[in-house]
């Protein structure tokens, strides 16, 4: 969990990286984290959310997501 402003927070709502994304020196660690839960809870993505976290983790070369299988 990322700590926010409210209007931050609002403006986010419920939107994939598709739609919504932090500001740019948050992007790499908000995409790892964004693909360790959809791994960890067997999480599906839409096409235009998968086109995005692919275009996301290719400028992230360095960005790993580590999970734990939670069933």
């Amino acid at each position: 969990m990322i700590a926010v402003s409210g209007s931050s927070n609002r403006s986010k709502a419920d939107k994939d990286p598709a739609d919504w994304l932090p500001v740019p020196a948050d992007r790499c660690k908000y995409t790892g984290d964004w693909i360790k839960d959809k791994l960890r809870w067997r999480l599906t993505a839409d096409p235009a959310e998968i086109n995005a976290l692919t275009r996301l983790a290719e400028a992230c070369p360095e960005t790993t997501a580590s999970y734990e299988q939670v069933f």
